[in-house]
Protein backbone atom coordinates (compact mmCIF):
# COMPACT_ATOMS: atom_id res chain seq x y z
CA UNK A 1 0.00 0.00 0.00
CA UNK A 2 2.86 2.35 0.83
CA UNK A 3 4.49 1.80 -2.60
CA UNK A 4 1.15 2.33 -4.38
CA UNK A 5 0.53 5.49 -2.39
CA UNK A 6 3.98 6.84 -3.22
CA UNK A 7 3.47 6.02 -6.91
CA UNK A 8 0.11 7.80 -6.94
CA UNK A 9 1.68 10.75 -5.15
CA UNK A 10 4.42 11.09 -7.80
CA UNK A 11 1.86 10.83 -10.62
CA UNK A 12 -0.27 13.54 -9.06
CA UNK A 13 2.76 15.79 -8.54
CA UNK A 14 3.79 15.27 -12.18
CA UNK A 15 0.30 16.12 -13.44
CA UNK A 16 0.14 19.20 -11.20
CA UNK A 17 3.55 20.38 -12.42
CA UNK A 18 2.50 19.87 -16.02
CA UNK A 19 -0.69 21.85 -15.49
CA UNK A 20 1.22 24.67 -13.80
CA UNK A 21 3.77 24.73 -16.60
CA UNK A 22 1.03 24.74 -19.22
CA UNK A 23 -0.78 27.50 -17.35
CA UNK A 24 2.34 29.66 -17.17
CA UNK A 25 3.09 29.19 -20.86
CA UNK A 26 -0.43 30.09 -21.92
CA UNK A 27 -0.15 33.50 -20.27
CA UNK A 28 2.75 34.63 -22.46
CA UNK A 29 2.66 35.23 -26.18
CA UNK A 30 4.28 32.43 -28.21
CA UNK A 31 7.58 33.76 -29.55
CA UNK A 32 6.91 32.48 -33.06
CA UNK A 33 3.69 34.52 -33.37
CA UNK A 34 5.28 37.93 -32.74
CA UNK A 35 6.49 39.25 -36.06
CA UNK A 36 6.20 42.83 -37.24
CA UNK A 37 7.38 43.72 -40.72
CA UNK A 38 8.73 47.18 -41.56
CA UNK A 39 9.49 48.82 -44.91
CA UNK A 40 9.56 52.26 -46.50
CA UNK A 41 7.97 53.44 -49.70
CA UNK A 42 9.79 54.50 -52.84
CA UNK A 43 7.74 57.69 -52.83
CA UNK A 44 9.28 58.73 -49.52
CA UNK A 45 12.82 57.74 -50.53
CA UNK A 46 13.95 56.13 -53.78
CA UNK A 47 17.49 55.95 -52.38
CA UNK A 48 18.92 53.16 -50.24
CA UNK A 49 19.33 53.98 -46.55
CA UNK A 50 21.75 53.14 -43.77
CA UNK A 51 20.74 53.61 -40.17
CA UNK A 52 19.04 52.30 -37.07
CA UNK A 53 15.56 50.93 -37.65
CA UNK A 54 13.40 51.31 -34.54
CA UNK A 55 10.07 49.69 -33.72
CA UNK A 56 8.03 51.22 -30.89
CA UNK A 57 4.86 50.25 -29.04
CA UNK A 58 2.88 52.21 -26.46
CA UNK A 59 -0.10 51.19 -24.36
CA UNK A 60 -1.61 54.69 -24.44
CA UNK A 61 -2.35 57.45 -26.93
CA UNK A 62 -1.06 60.43 -24.93
CA UNK A 63 1.60 60.96 -27.64
CA UNK A 64 3.16 59.12 -30.55
CA UNK A 65 5.24 56.16 -29.36
CA UNK A 66 8.45 57.83 -30.58
CA UNK A 67 7.91 60.56 -27.98
CA UNK A 68 7.30 58.11 -25.11
CA UNK A 69 10.67 56.35 -25.02
CA UNK A 70 12.83 57.26 -22.03
CA UNK A 71 14.72 55.89 -19.03
CA UNK A 72 11.92 56.56 -16.54
CA UNK A 73 9.11 54.53 -15.02
CA UNK A 74 6.64 55.51 -17.74
CA UNK A 75 8.76 54.48 -20.71
CA UNK A 76 7.08 52.53 -23.49
CA UNK A 77 8.53 49.71 -25.62
CA UNK A 78 11.26 49.89 -28.27
CA UNK A 79 13.28 47.45 -30.41
CA UNK A 80 16.14 48.24 -32.77
CA UNK A 81 18.30 46.83 -35.58
CA UNK A 82 20.96 48.18 -37.94
CA UNK A 83 20.20 48.41 -41.64
CA UNK A 84 22.77 48.86 -44.38
CA UNK A 85 21.70 49.77 -47.89
CA UNK A 86 18.03 49.18 -47.14
CA UNK A 87 15.97 49.60 -50.30
CA UNK A 88 12.47 50.94 -50.83
CA UNK A 89 9.85 48.21 -50.27
CA UNK A 90 12.47 45.92 -48.73
CA UNK A 91 10.98 44.25 -45.66
CA UNK A 92 12.77 44.01 -42.32
CA UNK A 93 11.21 41.72 -39.73
CA UNK A 94 11.14 42.34 -36.00
CA UNK A 95 10.70 39.09 -34.09
CA UNK A 96 11.62 37.62 -30.73
CA UNK A 97 15.35 37.61 -31.60
CA UNK A 98 15.59 41.43 -31.83
CA UNK A 99 16.80 43.05 -28.62
CA UNK A 100 14.48 45.55 -26.97
CA UNK A 101 13.69 47.66 -23.92
CA UNK A 102 12.21 47.40 -21.34
CA UNK A 103 11.23 43.89 -22.50
CA UNK A 104 14.31 42.27 -24.02
CA UNK A 105 12.20 40.24 -26.46
CA UNK A 106 8.89 40.77 -28.24
CA UNK A 107 7.85 37.39 -26.82
CA UNK A 108 7.76 39.03 -23.37
CA UNK A 109 5.26 41.75 -24.34
CA UNK A 110 2.14 41.41 -22.16
CA UNK A 111 -1.22 40.89 -23.89
CA UNK A 112 -3.06 44.13 -24.56
CA UNK A 113 -3.72 46.88 -27.08
CA UNK A 114 -0.82 49.01 -28.30
CA UNK A 115 -0.03 51.81 -30.68
CA UNK A 116 2.74 50.66 -33.00
CA UNK A 117 5.15 52.92 -34.90
CA UNK A 118 8.49 52.58 -36.67
CA UNK A 119 11.26 55.07 -37.44
CA UNK A 120 14.50 54.94 -39.40
CA UNK A 121 17.26 57.01 -37.83
CA UNK A 122 19.35 57.70 -40.93
CA UNK A 123 23.15 57.30 -40.86
CA UNK A 124 25.65 58.98 -43.18
CA UNK A 125 29.14 57.81 -44.12
CA UNK A 126 32.18 59.71 -42.80
CA UNK A 127 35.73 59.18 -44.06
CA UNK A 128 37.75 60.34 -41.08
CA UNK A 129 41.22 61.86 -41.11
CA UNK A 130 42.29 58.89 -38.97
CA UNK A 131 41.76 56.61 -41.98
CA UNK A 132 38.59 55.05 -40.64
CA UNK A 133 35.18 54.99 -42.29
CA UNK A 134 32.19 55.18 -39.95
CA UNK A 135 28.43 55.46 -40.29
CA UNK A 136 26.76 57.94 -37.96
CA UNK A 137 23.70 60.20 -37.76
CA UNK A 138 24.51 63.73 -38.88
CA UNK A 139 22.89 66.46 -36.84
CA UNK A 140 20.30 68.26 -38.96
CA UNK A 141 19.64 71.31 -36.85
CA UNK A 142 17.63 69.59 -34.11
CA UNK A 143 20.45 68.85 -31.68
CA UNK A 144 20.88 65.13 -32.36
CA UNK A 145 17.39 63.94 -31.36
CA UNK A 146 16.55 60.64 -33.09
CA UNK A 147 12.77 61.03 -32.73
CA UNK A 148 12.62 64.43 -34.45
CA UNK A 149 15.72 64.66 -36.64
CA UNK A 150 14.94 66.10 -40.10
CA UNK A 151 15.28 63.51 -42.84
CA UNK A 152 14.39 60.54 -40.64
CA UNK A 153 11.61 58.32 -41.99
CA UNK A 154 8.70 57.25 -39.82
CA UNK A 155 5.20 55.80 -39.87
CA UNK A 156 1.95 57.07 -38.45
CA UNK A 157 0.89 55.06 -35.38
CA UNK A 158 -1.91 52.51 -35.59
CA UNK A 159 -3.38 50.09 -33.08
CA UNK A 160 -2.62 46.40 -32.68
CA UNK A 161 -3.65 43.79 -30.15
CA UNK A 162 -1.26 41.32 -28.61
CA UNK A 163 -3.05 38.20 -27.33
CA UNK A 164 -2.03 34.91 -25.76
CA UNK A 165 -2.21 33.35 -29.21
CA UNK A 166 -0.73 35.96 -31.48
CA UNK A 167 -1.02 39.51 -32.78
CA UNK A 168 -3.72 41.37 -34.69
CA UNK A 169 -3.99 44.64 -36.64
CA UNK A 170 -7.01 46.41 -35.12
CA UNK A 171 -7.38 48.62 -38.20
CA UNK A 172 -7.97 45.87 -40.77
CA UNK A 173 -8.14 42.69 -38.70
CA UNK A 174 -5.07 41.15 -40.33
CA UNK A 175 -2.88 38.72 -38.40
CA UNK A 176 0.15 40.03 -40.33
CA UNK A 177 1.45 43.34 -39.00
CA UNK A 178 3.06 45.53 -41.66
CA UNK A 179 4.41 48.96 -40.75
CA UNK A 180 5.21 51.28 -43.65
CA UNK A 181 7.45 54.33 -43.25
CA UNK A 182 5.70 56.89 -45.43
CA UNK A 183 6.49 60.10 -43.54
CA UNK A 184 9.67 62.17 -43.39
CA UNK A 185 10.55 64.62 -40.62
CA UNK A 186 10.75 68.12 -42.17
CA UNK A 187 13.64 70.55 -42.03
CA UNK A 188 13.89 73.03 -39.17
CA UNK A 189 13.83 76.75 -39.83
CA UNK A 190 16.82 78.56 -38.40
CA UNK A 191 16.11 81.44 -36.00
CA UNK A 192 16.24 84.98 -37.34
CA UNK A 193 18.39 87.77 -35.97
CA UNK A 194 16.75 90.35 -33.73
CA UNK A 195 17.86 93.67 -32.30
CA UNK A 196 19.32 91.86 -29.30
CA UNK A 197 20.21 88.35 -30.47
CA UNK A 198 22.50 87.54 -33.37
CA UNK A 199 23.13 84.09 -34.80
CA UNK A 200 26.54 82.92 -35.96
CA UNK A 201 27.48 79.96 -38.14
CA UNK A 202 31.16 79.28 -38.78
CA UNK A 203 32.82 76.55 -40.80
CA UNK A 204 35.52 74.99 -38.65
CA UNK A 205 38.66 74.15 -40.59
CA UNK A 206 39.90 71.92 -37.78
CA UNK A 207 36.71 69.87 -37.57
CA UNK A 208 36.16 69.73 -41.31
CA UNK A 209 39.60 68.21 -41.75
CA UNK A 210 38.91 65.57 -39.08
CA UNK A 211 35.45 64.55 -40.34
CA UNK A 212 36.27 64.69 -44.06
CA UNK A 213 33.40 67.10 -44.82
CA UNK A 214 32.33 70.64 -43.94
CA UNK A 215 31.51 70.92 -40.23
CA UNK A 216 30.01 74.08 -38.77
CA UNK A 217 29.89 75.54 -35.30
CA UNK A 218 27.11 77.89 -34.28
CA UNK A 219 26.32 80.39 -31.57
CA UNK A 220 23.57 82.70 -30.33
CA UNK A 221 25.00 86.01 -29.16
CA UNK A 222 23.14 88.35 -26.80
CA UNK A 223 24.26 91.94 -27.37
CA UNK A 224 24.50 94.45 -24.53
CA UNK A 225 22.38 97.55 -24.17
CA UNK A 226 23.95 100.41 -26.13
CA UNK A 227 25.91 98.18 -28.51
CA UNK A 228 25.22 100.39 -31.54
CA UNK A 229 25.45 103.66 -29.63
CA UNK A 230 28.91 102.85 -28.23
CA UNK A 231 31.13 101.70 -31.11
CA UNK A 232 34.21 102.47 -29.00
CA UNK A 233 33.28 99.82 -26.43
CA UNK A 234 34.79 96.35 -26.29
CA UNK A 235 33.18 93.75 -24.11
CA UNK A 236 33.93 90.86 -21.76
CA UNK A 237 32.41 87.54 -22.79
CA UNK A 238 30.31 85.04 -20.84
CA UNK A 239 30.22 81.61 -22.53
CA UNK A 240 27.24 79.46 -21.52
CA UNK A 241 27.84 75.74 -22.06
CA UNK A 242 25.14 73.10 -22.17
CA UNK A 243 22.93 71.02 -24.39
CA UNK A 244 22.10 72.14 -27.92
CA UNK A 245 20.25 75.48 -27.83
CA UNK A 246 17.83 76.10 -30.70
CA UNK A 247 17.97 79.82 -29.89
CA UNK A 248 19.15 82.07 -27.08
CA UNK A 249 17.17 81.01 -24.02
CA UNK A 250 15.81 82.96 -21.07
CA UNK A 251 15.54 86.36 -22.80
CA UNK A 252 12.17 87.89 -23.72
CA UNK A 253 11.37 91.52 -24.54
CA UNK A 254 7.67 91.28 -23.68
CA UNK A 255 5.72 90.03 -20.65
CA UNK A 256 4.21 86.53 -20.69
CA UNK A 257 1.62 86.07 -23.42
CA UNK A 258 -1.81 86.90 -21.91
CA UNK A 259 -3.45 83.92 -23.65
CA UNK A 260 -0.76 81.45 -22.57
CA UNK A 261 -2.40 78.36 -21.09
CA UNK A 262 -0.65 77.42 -17.82
CA UNK A 263 1.07 74.04 -17.91
CA UNK A 264 2.00 71.76 -15.04
CA UNK A 265 5.65 70.80 -14.51
CA UNK A 266 5.94 67.28 -13.10
CA UNK A 267 9.65 67.78 -12.53
CA UNK A 268 9.10 70.70 -10.15
CA UNK A 269 5.50 69.97 -9.14
CA UNK A 270 4.51 73.48 -10.19
CA UNK A 271 1.39 74.70 -11.95
CA UNK A 272 1.92 77.26 -14.70
CA UNK A 273 5.66 76.69 -15.01
CA UNK A 274 5.60 77.85 -18.62
CA UNK A 275 4.24 81.20 -17.43
CA UNK A 276 6.97 81.40 -14.80
CA UNK A 277 9.60 80.75 -17.48
CA UNK A 278 8.33 83.57 -19.67
CA UNK A 279 8.15 85.94 -16.72
CA UNK A 280 11.72 85.12 -15.68
CA UNK A 281 12.89 85.69 -19.27
CA UNK A 282 11.16 89.07 -19.32
CA UNK A 283 12.60 89.97 -15.91
CA UNK A 284 16.09 89.21 -17.22
CA UNK A 285 15.49 91.50 -20.21
CA UNK A 286 14.56 94.31 -17.81
CA UNK A 287 17.60 93.58 -15.64
CA UNK A 288 19.83 93.51 -18.75
CA UNK A 289 18.75 97.08 -19.49
CA UNK A 290 19.20 98.54 -16.01
CA UNK A 291 21.90 101.21 -15.63
CA UNK A 292 23.98 99.22 -13.14
CA UNK A 293 24.06 95.96 -15.11
CA UNK A 294 27.51 95.37 -16.67
CA UNK A 295 27.66 95.55 -20.46
CA UNK A 296 28.97 92.29 -21.89
CA UNK A 297 28.37 89.61 -24.52
CA UNK A 298 26.68 86.34 -23.61
CA UNK A 299 27.24 83.41 -25.96
CA UNK A 300 25.34 80.12 -26.19
CA UNK A 301 27.22 77.66 -28.39
CA UNK A 302 25.92 75.08 -30.86
CA UNK A 303 28.40 72.23 -31.30
CA UNK A 304 26.44 69.02 -31.95
CA UNK A 305 28.38 66.01 -33.22
CA UNK A 306 27.28 62.80 -34.93
CA UNK A 307 27.35 61.25 -31.43
CA UNK A 308 25.40 63.74 -29.29
CA UNK A 309 23.74 67.14 -29.01
CA UNK A 310 27.08 68.66 -28.08
CA UNK A 311 30.75 67.70 -28.16
CA UNK A 312 31.63 68.20 -24.48
CA UNK A 313 33.82 71.06 -25.74
CA UNK A 314 37.12 69.15 -25.57
CA UNK A 315 39.32 67.34 -28.07
CA UNK A 316 38.68 63.60 -28.32
CA UNK A 317 39.84 60.65 -30.38
CA UNK A 318 36.49 59.78 -31.94
CA UNK A 319 34.91 63.25 -32.21
CA UNK A 320 37.90 65.34 -33.17
CA UNK A 321 39.31 68.69 -31.98
CA UNK A 322 36.15 70.37 -30.72
CA UNK A 323 37.98 71.99 -27.82
CA UNK A 324 40.49 73.70 -30.10
CA UNK A 325 37.80 74.59 -32.63
CA UNK A 326 35.61 76.32 -30.05
CA UNK A 327 38.40 78.08 -28.15
CA UNK A 328 40.66 79.01 -31.07
CA UNK A 329 38.20 79.42 -33.96
CA UNK A 330 34.64 80.17 -32.79
CA UNK A 331 35.23 82.38 -29.73
CA UNK A 332 37.81 84.64 -31.45
CA UNK A 333 35.52 84.94 -34.49
CA UNK A 334 32.60 86.07 -32.31
CA UNK A 335 34.81 88.51 -30.41
CA UNK A 336 35.99 90.02 -33.68
CA UNK A 337 32.45 90.31 -35.08
CA UNK A 338 30.90 91.81 -31.94
CA UNK A 339 33.80 93.73 -30.40
CA UNK A 340 34.79 91.35 -27.65
CA UNK A 341 37.96 92.28 -25.75
CA UNK A 342 39.53 89.07 -26.98
CA UNK A 343 41.85 88.31 -24.08
CA UNK A 344 41.80 85.47 -21.56
CA UNK A 345 41.13 87.68 -18.54
CA UNK A 346 37.86 88.85 -20.13
CA UNK A 347 36.34 85.40 -20.85
CA UNK A 348 34.22 83.40 -18.41
CA UNK A 349 32.56 79.97 -18.54
CA UNK A 350 29.37 78.74 -16.91
CA UNK A 351 26.76 76.02 -17.25
CA UNK A 352 24.99 73.14 -15.55
CA UNK A 353 25.10 69.35 -15.82
CA UNK A 354 26.78 68.65 -19.18
CA UNK A 355 27.51 72.38 -19.29
CA UNK A 356 28.91 72.25 -15.78
CA UNK A 357 31.44 69.58 -16.77
CA UNK A 358 32.29 71.53 -19.91
CA UNK A 359 32.82 74.79 -18.03
CA UNK A 360 35.28 73.13 -15.65
CA UNK A 361 36.95 70.97 -18.29
CA UNK A 362 37.51 73.87 -20.69
CA UNK A 363 38.94 75.97 -17.86
CA UNK A 364 41.32 73.12 -16.94
CA UNK A 365 42.27 72.31 -20.55
CA UNK A 366 42.70 75.99 -21.53
CA UNK A 367 43.72 77.63 -18.24
CA UNK A 368 45.07 80.87 -19.74
CA UNK A 369 42.28 81.38 -22.26
CA UNK A 370 39.55 81.89 -19.64
CA UNK A 371 39.37 83.72 -16.31
CA UNK A 372 36.88 81.65 -14.35
CA UNK A 373 34.35 78.86 -14.50
CA UNK A 374 31.07 78.41 -12.66
CA UNK A 375 30.25 74.70 -12.87
CA UNK A 376 26.82 73.71 -11.60
CA UNK A 377 25.88 70.05 -10.99
CA UNK A 378 28.71 68.91 -13.29
CA UNK A 379 28.79 65.48 -14.89
CA UNK A 380 31.27 63.21 -13.06
CA UNK A 381 34.49 65.16 -12.45
CA UNK A 382 36.19 62.27 -10.60
CA UNK A 383 35.75 58.84 -12.15
CA UNK A 384 36.04 57.12 -8.79
CA UNK A 385 32.49 58.43 -8.55
CA UNK A 386 31.31 57.93 -12.12
CA UNK A 387 27.83 58.40 -10.70
CA UNK A 388 27.78 55.29 -8.45
CA UNK A 389 30.59 53.40 -10.17
CA UNK A 390 34.32 53.46 -9.43
CA UNK A 391 35.60 52.63 -12.89
CA UNK A 392 39.10 51.88 -11.56
CA UNK A 393 38.17 49.38 -8.83
CA UNK A 394 34.71 48.00 -9.58
CA UNK A 395 34.57 44.90 -11.76
CA UNK A 396 31.03 45.45 -12.98
CA UNK A 397 29.06 48.65 -13.47
CA UNK A 398 25.55 47.17 -13.33
CA UNK A 399 25.71 45.14 -10.12
CA UNK A 400 27.20 45.62 -6.69
CA UNK A 401 29.98 43.20 -5.80
CA UNK A 402 28.48 40.33 -3.78
CA UNK A 403 29.00 36.58 -3.57
CA UNK A 404 25.41 35.67 -2.82
CA UNK A 405 23.20 38.60 -3.78
CA UNK A 406 22.49 40.31 -7.13
CA UNK A 407 21.66 43.96 -6.54
CA UNK A 408 21.48 46.45 -9.40
CA UNK A 409 23.22 49.84 -9.24
CA UNK A 410 20.69 52.73 -9.37
CA UNK A 411 21.10 55.55 -11.86
CA UNK A 412 18.34 58.02 -10.98
CA UNK A 413 16.64 59.03 -7.73
CA UNK A 414 14.49 61.83 -6.38
CA UNK A 415 15.31 63.97 -3.36
CA UNK A 416 13.83 61.35 -1.07
CA UNK A 417 16.00 58.62 -2.55
CA UNK A 418 13.22 56.94 -4.54
CA UNK A 419 14.71 55.10 -7.55
CA UNK A 420 13.36 55.53 -11.08
CA UNK A 421 15.95 53.60 -13.09
CA UNK A 422 19.08 51.49 -12.90
CA UNK A 423 22.39 51.68 -14.71
CA UNK A 424 21.72 48.44 -16.56
CA UNK A 425 18.31 49.59 -17.77
CA UNK A 426 19.59 52.92 -19.07
CA UNK A 427 22.46 51.30 -20.91
CA UNK A 428 20.23 48.65 -22.44
CA UNK A 429 17.92 51.37 -23.74
CA UNK A 430 20.95 53.00 -25.35
CA UNK A 431 21.95 49.67 -26.91
CA UNK A 432 18.51 49.44 -28.50
CA UNK A 433 18.78 52.98 -29.86
CA UNK A 434 22.20 52.35 -31.38
CA UNK A 435 25.28 50.14 -31.04
CA UNK A 436 28.90 51.37 -31.25
CA UNK A 437 28.12 54.36 -28.95
CA UNK A 438 25.61 55.64 -31.53
CA UNK A 439 22.51 56.00 -29.34
CA UNK A 440 22.90 59.77 -28.95
CA UNK A 441 22.36 59.33 -25.20
CA UNK A 442 24.30 60.06 -22.01
CA UNK A 443 26.46 56.99 -21.35
CA UNK A 444 27.39 56.71 -25.03
CA UNK A 445 28.52 60.32 -25.37
CA UNK A 446 30.79 59.90 -22.38
CA UNK A 447 32.38 56.98 -24.25
CA UNK A 448 32.52 58.93 -27.50
CA UNK A 449 34.31 61.76 -25.68
CA UNK A 450 36.57 59.95 -23.20
CA UNK A 451 37.47 56.64 -24.90
CA UNK A 452 40.28 55.87 -27.33
CA UNK A 453 39.26 55.20 -30.90
CA UNK A 454 38.89 51.52 -31.75
CA UNK A 455 40.22 49.67 -34.78
CA UNK A 456 36.81 50.03 -36.40
CA UNK A 457 36.84 53.82 -35.97
CA UNK A 458 34.23 53.89 -33.19
CA UNK A 459 34.88 54.59 -29.49
CA UNK A 460 36.14 51.66 -27.39
CA UNK A 461 33.61 50.53 -24.81
CA UNK A 462 34.37 51.27 -21.16
CA UNK A 463 32.23 48.29 -20.25
CA UNK A 464 30.38 45.51 -22.02
CA UNK A 465 27.03 47.09 -22.83
CA UNK A 466 25.10 43.88 -22.17
CA UNK A 467 26.83 42.62 -19.02
CA UNK A 468 28.39 45.74 -17.47
CA UNK A 469 31.87 44.18 -17.11
CA UNK A 470 34.43 47.03 -16.98
CA UNK A 471 37.54 47.24 -19.19
CA UNK A 472 40.11 48.70 -16.80
CA UNK A 473 42.60 49.40 -19.59
CA UNK A 474 40.06 51.79 -21.11
CA UNK A 475 39.43 53.22 -17.63
CA UNK A 476 43.12 54.14 -17.36
CA UNK A 477 42.88 56.03 -20.66
CA UNK A 478 39.90 57.94 -19.26
CA UNK A 479 41.84 58.70 -16.09
CA UNK A 480 44.85 60.23 -17.80
CA UNK A 481 42.88 62.30 -20.29
CA UNK A 482 39.48 63.28 -18.84
CA UNK A 483 39.33 62.60 -15.09
CA UNK A 484 39.39 66.27 -14.08
CA UNK A 485 40.22 65.70 -10.45
CA UNK A 486 43.09 63.35 -11.37
CA UNK A 487 44.42 65.83 -13.94
CA UNK A 488 44.33 68.69 -11.44
CA UNK A 489 46.04 66.62 -8.77
CA UNK A 490 48.65 65.28 -11.21
CA UNK A 491 49.45 68.68 -12.73
CA UNK A 492 48.75 71.13 -9.89
CA UNK A 493 52.39 72.22 -9.82
CA UNK A 494 51.91 73.48 -13.40
CA UNK A 495 48.21 74.45 -13.35
CA UNK A 496 47.81 75.85 -9.85
CA UNK A 497 48.96 79.41 -10.50
CA UNK A 498 46.99 79.56 -13.75
CA UNK A 499 43.76 78.35 -12.10
CA UNK A 500 43.91 80.16 -8.78
CA UNK A 501 40.61 81.91 -8.11
CA UNK A 502 38.99 80.45 -11.23
CA UNK A 503 37.21 77.29 -10.04
CA UNK A 504 33.67 77.51 -8.62
CA UNK A 505 31.51 74.36 -8.27
CA UNK A 506 27.89 74.01 -7.10
CA UNK A 507 25.81 70.87 -6.58
CA UNK A 508 22.73 69.67 -4.75
CA UNK A 509 23.46 67.01 -2.15
CA UNK A 510 20.56 64.95 -3.49
CA UNK A 511 21.48 65.27 -7.15
CA UNK A 512 19.24 62.91 -9.14
CA UNK A 513 22.25 61.30 -10.84
CA UNK A 514 24.50 61.14 -7.75
CA UNK A 515 26.81 63.77 -9.24
CA UNK A 516 27.46 65.22 -5.79
CA UNK A 517 29.63 62.19 -4.98
CA UNK A 518 32.34 63.26 -7.43
CA UNK A 519 32.06 66.87 -6.25
CA UNK A 520 32.85 65.73 -2.69
CA UNK A 521 36.04 64.07 -3.94
CA UNK A 522 37.01 67.16 -5.94
CA UNK A 523 36.37 69.38 -2.94
CA UNK A 524 38.65 67.21 -0.78
CA UNK A 525 41.46 67.81 -3.25
CA UNK A 526 40.83 71.52 -3.82
CA UNK A 527 40.58 72.36 -0.14
CA UNK A 528 43.87 70.56 0.43
CA UNK A 529 45.79 72.50 -2.23
CA UNK A 530 48.71 74.71 -1.35
CA UNK A 531 51.41 76.57 -3.27
CA UNK A 532 48.90 77.83 -4.33
CA UNK A 533 45.57 77.33 -2.59
CA UNK A 534 42.85 77.20 -5.25
CA UNK A 535 40.97 80.26 -3.88
CA UNK A 536 37.61 79.26 -5.35
CA UNK A 537 34.47 77.78 -3.84
CA UNK A 538 32.49 74.53 -3.66
CA UNK A 539 28.92 74.85 -2.37
CA UNK A 540 26.05 72.39 -1.83
CA UNK A 541 22.29 72.77 -1.83
CA UNK A 542 20.57 70.99 1.05
CA UNK A 543 18.23 68.31 -0.34
CA UNK A 544 18.56 70.02 -3.74
CA UNK A 545 18.17 67.89 -6.85
CA UNK A 546 19.71 68.24 -10.29
CA UNK A 547 20.63 70.97 -11.28
CA UNK A 548 21.33 73.23 -8.27
CA UNK A 549 23.55 76.14 -9.29
CA UNK A 550 24.53 77.92 -6.12
CA UNK A 551 21.52 80.06 -5.27
CA UNK A 552 20.78 79.62 -1.53
CA UNK A 553 17.55 81.62 -1.63
CA UNK A 554 15.55 80.19 -4.54
CA UNK A 555 14.42 76.65 -5.40
CA UNK A 556 15.80 74.84 -8.42
CA UNK A 557 12.75 75.68 -10.49
CA UNK A 558 13.60 79.39 -10.29
CA UNK A 559 17.39 79.49 -9.96
CA UNK A 560 17.89 77.36 -13.10
CA UNK A 561 16.21 80.20 -15.04
CA UNK A 562 18.73 82.77 -13.76
CA UNK A 563 22.03 81.39 -15.03
CA UNK A 564 22.62 84.44 -17.23
CA UNK A 565 22.65 86.85 -14.32
CA UNK A 566 23.47 85.04 -11.09
CA UNK A 567 27.25 84.77 -11.61
CA UNK A 568 27.68 88.32 -12.89
CA UNK A 569 28.61 89.86 -9.49
CA UNK A 570 31.31 87.21 -9.03
CA UNK A 571 32.60 87.84 -12.54
CA UNK A 572 32.83 91.59 -11.89
CA UNK A 573 34.74 90.91 -8.67
CA UNK A 574 37.09 88.58 -10.52
CA UNK A 575 37.76 91.19 -13.23
CA UNK A 576 38.50 93.83 -10.61
CA UNK A 577 41.01 91.53 -8.92
CA UNK A 578 42.70 90.00 -11.94
CA UNK A 579 42.57 92.30 -15.00
CA UNK A 580 46.15 93.02 -16.05
CA UNK A 581 47.59 96.49 -15.84
CA UNK A 582 46.46 98.63 -18.77
CA UNK A 583 43.50 96.34 -19.58
CA UNK A 584 40.29 97.89 -20.91
CA UNK A 585 38.02 97.91 -17.88
CA UNK A 586 36.20 101.15 -18.72
CA UNK A 587 34.93 101.30 -22.32
CA UNK A 588 32.16 98.78 -21.56
CA UNK A 589 31.07 100.34 -18.26
CA UNK A 590 28.73 102.95 -19.73
CA UNK A 591 25.23 103.33 -18.30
Amino acid sequence: MGEIANTMKHVLLFLLSALLLFGCQSKSTPASTIQIKVSFTEAISPETKDGRLLLMMSDNESAEPRFQINDGLKSQLIYGMNVDGMKANEVKTFDSTIFGYPYASLSEVPPGEYQVQALLHVYETFDLATGHTVKLPMDNGEGQQWNRSPGNLYSKPFKIRVTENGIENLVNGSQEIQVVLDQVIPQIEEPEDTEWIKHVKLKSEKLSEFWGRDIYLGAHVLLPKGFKEHPEAKYPVMVFHGHFPSDFSGFRTTPPAPDLKPEYSARFDLEGYNVIQQQEAYDFYKRWNEPDFPRMLIIEIQHPTPYYDDSYAVNSASQGPYGDAITHELIPYIEKEFRGIGEGWSRFLYGGSTGGWEALAVQVKYPKEYNGCFAACPDPIDFRAYCLTNIYEDKNAYYYDSDHKKLEVPSHRDYLGQIQSTLRQGNHLELVLGDKSRSGQQWDIWEATYSPQGEDGYPVRLWDKMTGDIDHQVAEYWKENYDLKHILERDWDKLGEQLKGKIHIYCGDMDNYYLNNAVYLMEDFLEGTSDPYYEGEVLYGDRAEHCWNGDPDQPNAISRLRYNSMYVPKIMKRIAESAPKGADVTSWRYR
